[in-house]
């Protein structure tokens, strides 16, 4: 059959034997969470949404150095040009809706006020599966270099990101002095090596993320079916998912991956995929799920920062307003400057610009002048000036400095 004809998945499943065996597969390349982007999923140029599933698969088994991609048709629209003789790549999506133009009685379109054919979205009476050519950067001419164009912001500490993720997760973890790491359904456990074993914290990070993705499993949350057998193949197919999951989680959180110790499953992946080619498109499809249930734990956090942020002003028995947080939006003078708060980052922290020297950094509720700009703010909302206040204690320097080496 030509390649050309053949399903996605069993084009991905060949590709990725291939590739297996060679020992250059995505998740057999080593990834450093040290702070320089050096691998990034594949996303659309023009959405920036990153590619799910067997798409993000199908994208990475290129083997394409820069992550952007886009549709012949909007490199044409950008003004950007595809270069001769380049072959797209296929991705697959599922179509639950179509376009069509909207009748009156009579059957003739009807127009909006400029004369155009009025548009609706009808929901189709089952879900079909369309196909499309995506180009990569590298493939196309007048698109700026990776490096010119504003990348992913890296706006959070990887490290702190993990641990509050792992933190609130409500994951039990136990630390031995052993040279391996494994998640126990029977007793809901992650057993890890002691933290001083590992080489960075990147490492340990990425070895725990790993492990909760196993986590994930458990009959009290996604109950995958992959966890629940025994035997050398589930164990394989389970590792497979796993395997993809912490990529996807290395990448959005920038922690980093380390695949070193799940080799020993290669030739088991490698047989489960010459007799089950399919295999590879529902790990993928487990591996989003993964994805999505942890990142969905960080989601939570910030749901909840975001209701206390809403309650922040508690009435007091005198009348007056208590500020409890500072929130987007809020410009606040202090001490000759003007303090704008430009938005939320992860764990509560924010992201501030003090006015007239236009310096950048990020303020955490345990800082200084965090509180004193909170004392500012209620003065504000009850018309009384606390802005000759001193600082409770000053921002240290180190909190600046740690910003300005992030940039």
């Amino acid at each position: 059959m030509d390649s050309k004809h053949k399903p996605l998945y069993l084009q991905v499943a060949q590709r990725l034997i291939e590739q297996l065996r060679a020992g250059t597969s995505p998740w057999q390349k080593p990834w450093s969470g040290s702070g320089i982007p050096t691998f990034s999923m594949p996303y659309n140029q023009q959405t920036l949404k990153r590619y799910k599933g067997i798409n993000a698969i199908n994208l990475l088994l290129s083997a394409r150095e820069d992550p952007r991609w886009m549709t012949f048709k909007q490199a044409e629209l950008a003004g950007y040009r595809v270069n001769r003789n380049e072959k797209g790549t296929l991705i697959q999506f599922v179509k639950t809706q179509e376009r069509s133009q909207v009748l009156d009685d009579s059957g003739s379109p009807v127009l909006d006020a400029e004369g155009n054919p009025l548009l609706e979205f009808r929901p189709l009476t089952r879900p079909v599966v369309s196909n499309a050519w995506v180009f990569n950067a590298s493939q196309i001419s007048g698109i700026p270099s990776l490096s010119e164009q504003p990348g992913r912001k890296i706006d959070w500490d990887p490290i702190e990101r993990a641990e509050e993720l792992i933190r609130h997760s409500g994951a039990r973890i136990h630390h031995q002095f052993i040279d391996r790491a494994y998640y126990q359904i029977s007793f809901d456990l992650i057993t890890l090596p002691d933290r001083s074993q590992f080489s960075s914290p990147a490492g340990y990070y990425a070895t725990l993320l790993h492990e909760m993705a196993h986590w994930t499993g458990h009959p009290s949350r996604l109950d995958r079916e992959s966890l629940m057998k025994n035997g050398i193949e589930a164990y394989a197919r389970e590792e497979l998912r796993a395997e993809i999951a912490s990529m996807l989680l290395g990448d959005e959180l920038n922690i980093g991956h380390d695949p070193s110790q799940h080799a020993a499953y290669v030739e088991s992946w490698v047989s489960i995929l010459e007799n089950s080619p399919v295999e590879i498109h529902s790990a993928a499809m487990d591996a989003e799920k993964i994805f999505s249930f942890l990142i969905g734990i960080e989601l939570e956090l910030q749901k909840k920062i975001e209701l206390q942020t809403r309650s922040a002003e508690i009435p007091e028995r005198d009348g007056s307003i208590n500020i409890k947080y500072l929130t987007t939006g809020d410009e606040l003078g202090y001490k000759g400057n003007l303090y704008q708060i430009q938005g939320h980052l992860k764990q509560g922290r924010l992201r501030v610009v003090q006015q007239p020297s236009g310096l950048h950094f990020t303020l955490s509720m345990n800082d200084g002048l965090y509180q004193s700009l909170l004392k500012v703010k209620s003065a504000q909302k009850n018309s009384v000036d606390f802005s000759a206040t001193p600082l409770i204690s000053v921002m240290p320097d180190v909190a600046v400095n740690k910003e300005k080496n992030r940039r």
